[in-house]
């Protein structure tokens, strides 16, 4: 191996570790997701589901929820509720969306949907924009092909 490919590589691990998330961790971003999820099927989301959902503890949930709340994306009050900021919801869709790309991208190549789902929760917090916008477009062409490609074949 090259010495300048192992100085890129080392480089590019040292700039994933170093990239914020607008001062998030992937794990606050597991707890947006699980509560903005929650919010969207039931109306609302408590401690003991979100604990439930991320296989935390209830104490470890409160910790996190009140640093969320601290840090802007939610409100919470003690025996209350939780519910989302405007900040909170926006950060919750982007990885919705994320999520949802990199599975339908997975389920494209032959994943299963439980596969592709599960894999799209170990890795859309680490991509970079760039990457889920070219990713965005390749799928984007693939359908827009296979669509072509079928209308020609109902036109015969």
């Amino acid at each position: 191996m090259e010495t300048s490919t192992k100085g890129t590589r080392l480089e590019s691990i040292r700039d994933a570790n170093n990239m914020k998330k607008e001062n998030r961790t992937d794990r606050m971003e597991d707890y947006l997701e699980v509560i903005y999820e929650l919010i969207c099927q039931k109306g609302y989301a408590t401690t003991v589901e979100i604990s439930k959902y991320l296989n935390v503890s209830s104490p470890s949930v409160t910790k996190m929820v009140q640093r969320l709340d601290e840090s802007g994306y939610l409100k919470y009050e003690k025996y209350r509720g939780i519910s989302l900021t405007n900040e909170g919801i926006r950060v919750a869709e982007s990885i919705r969306e994320r999520h949802g790309l990199l599975a339908e991208f997975f389920k494209m190549i032959g994943v299963t949907v439980d596969i592709a789902n599960r894999d799209a929760e170990g890795i859309e917090h680490h991509l970079h924009p760039e990457s889920l916008k070219k990713l965005e477009e390749f799928i984007r062409t693939i359908k827009r092909d296979y669509k072509s490609e079928r209308s020609k074949a109902n036109v015969l």
